[in-house]
């Protein structure tokens, strides 16, 4: 429902308009009505309306007057003029007041009703635009956190000009003073592994911003904080001078990775940009703060990285340790694991230790996965039951973010080309040990039987049927054969009469009393003993 106020001299002409306009079937309300300007004034001022209905010629303040003062006191509310001198100088003056029509005496209601029904459909439009906009302008405040994050990411990635850096910032309320400024990338380590399957990495990813957050926001530096599509969160430092900047970004990042590590146990790592001067070269910094976070790859993670240090450091790229790659395939093809995780061990850490590009030390390692395929081909070993079904190796390693990460994917991989080397000699090499089991089986009296005649036998050396045969007992030689040698004494000792010196001799012993020695170690108790416990038993 709409408002009007009427404002006319004449008592009967309100009257009569007030009686013969369908006010509500109009959807409109009068409410008030005034015999001049003066008063009219103090009731628009009360009540506000949305349409003032009004005279020219009134004693103390005549219509123009009126329409001047509420033009200017209220902008929204529409005019009419209503007035009985047909006066073209009126309707020019209430053309330049703006108001909204100009009606001659006398009117008829019909006439009155139209403009109403006219003015209703302009009140109706003007409502929703302001309900449209008040709507989008809601929106829009909702969504300012997101669009000032949106502008701040073109700004660290794009190609922007110092005009529209300038205006954005403005817009978004940013005070970002230099005319220094670095940039600082933060990213969490591994976190599908620090996380854990039950946690939700998105909290966590807020989480970290929020310590960022608090920690820069903090600070009396201009600085401002926000989240790259790349899931990194970024924040970039400004400030008059170089080296403090520097040194302060060196201090925040070190905050913000302990606070990391002691609210959350969760492990980040942060890399720092140069100093750049100008917005336009902000970007600059903050892809080489990002650039620096790939140095994780040498320096591991839960680091504080910066590319001026980087850089600095990085030498030359020196030959290839060709010694590592010898020890990593001579434990291949020997079967042995250790060996192999050993040489991939001091190949990381040199590459570590000597701090050079990160694509050198990938083409390292690609030296070295060379190496290994072509050993792979020399024992007959598939290069897919090593790295898996369709996988390529030499590009595999570019999704790794650490050289420790590289190392342990090469340690699995060099230890299943480690079993299956095994498992060919393995079968040879069981069916040597079960003949060697079989015949100290049966010889065990043969008090000369020795690893030595057993290995002659089986066409084994020592060393290797020493391991071979613990791998596959369980026990050294010397153990099995004791083992048997107590077993066939206790039957003895259960079920026959013979004398101590008898069994001793049966069982491979020549000296009773060390047969005796070693039994009484090997069961608790003297071959005597046994024999009357066990008895005693059977009784």
């Amino acid at each position: 429902m709409y408002t009007i106020v009427l404002v006319d001299d004449e008592a009967v002409v309100r009257e009569g308009i007030r009686e013969r306009i369908p006010w509500e079937e109009l959807g409109f309300q009068c409410v008030a009505d005034c015999e001049n300007g003066v008063q009219a004034l103090e009731e628009i001022e009360r009540l506000k309306p949305h349409i003032v209905l009004t005279d020219i010629n009134m004693p103390f303040m005549d219509g123009l007057a009126l329409s001047r003062e509420v033009m200017e006191g209220y902008p929204d509310t529409k005019v009419v003029i209503l007035t009985g001198y047909d006066d073209f100088e009126y309707a020019q003056q209430a053309l330049k007041l703006k108001v909204k029509d100009f009606i001659l005496k006398p009117v008829t209601a019909a006439e009155l009703s139209a403009m109403l029904r006219k003015l209703r459909l302009e009140l109706d439009e003007e409502k929703k635009e302001r309900e449209d906009l008040a709507r989008l302008q809601s929106q829009l405040h909702e969504s300012m956190p997101l669009l000032k994050e949106r502008f701040l990411e073109r700004m660290s990635t794009m190609a922007l000009s110092e005009k529209e850096i300038t205006s954005r910032l403005r817009y978004f309320q940013i005070q970002l003073a230099g005319p220094c400024y670095v940039g600082l990338a933060i990213d969490a380590d591994r976190l599908e592994e620090q996380a854990g399957a039950d946690t939700d990495r998105e909290l966590l990813r807020f989480a970290v911003y929020n310590i960022a957050h608090e920690i820069i926001s903090g600070e009396p530096w201009d600085a401002v904080i926000f989240r790259s599509r790349e899931e990194r969160v970024m924040a970039i430092l400004g400030g008059d001078r170089e080296e403090p900047l520097q040194e302060k970004a060196q201090e925040l990042a070190e905050r913000i990775r302990q606070s990391s590590v002691q609210f959350l146990r969760l492990t980040v790592s942060v890399g720092i940009g140069m100093n750049v001067h100008g917005y336009t070269r902000i970007r600059e910094s903050c892809k080489a703060a990002a650039a620096a976070l790939d140095y994780r790859l040498v320096l591991g993670d839960n680091s504080v990285i910066s590319i001026l240090d980087m850089e600095q450091r990085r030498s030359a790229p020196a030959g290839h340790p060709a010694e590592f790659d010898r020890e990593l395939i001579a434990g291949i093809k020997t079967g042995t694991a250790d060996e192999a995780d050993r040489a991939i061990e001091a190949l990381i850490r040199h590459n570590k230790a000597e701090l050079t590009s990160i694509n050198h030390c990938y083409l390292r390692m690609q030296r070295t996965i060379l190496a290994v395929m072509q050993a792979l081909g020399d024992i007959g070993c598939k290069e897919s039951e090593v790295f898996g079904e369709g996988v390529n190796p030499m590009t595999e390693i570019y999704r790794f973010r650490t050289m420790d990460e590289i190392g342990e994917w090469l340690k699995t991989a060099c230890r299943r080309a480690v079993h299956s080397v095994a498992a060919t000699r393995h079968d040879q090499c069981r069916s040597q040990i079960e003949e060697a089991v079989a015949y100290l089986e049966s010889h065990y009296e043969d008090e000369n039987l020795s690893v030595k005649g057993v290995c002659k036998r089986v066409h084994m050396s020592v060393s290797y049927f020493s391991a071979a045969f613990k791998a596959h007992t369980g026990r050294t030689f010397i153990e099995y054969v004791t083992a048997v040698r107590m077993d066939k004494a206790k039957e003895l000792l259960k079920f026959t009469g013979l004398r101590t010196y008898e069994i001793a001799a049966r069982t491979g012993y020549g000296d009773a009393q060390y047969f005796s020695v070693l039994f009484k170690k090997h069961t608790g108790e003297s071959p005597t003993d046994y024999r009357h416990r066990t008895a005693a038993e059977q009784a």
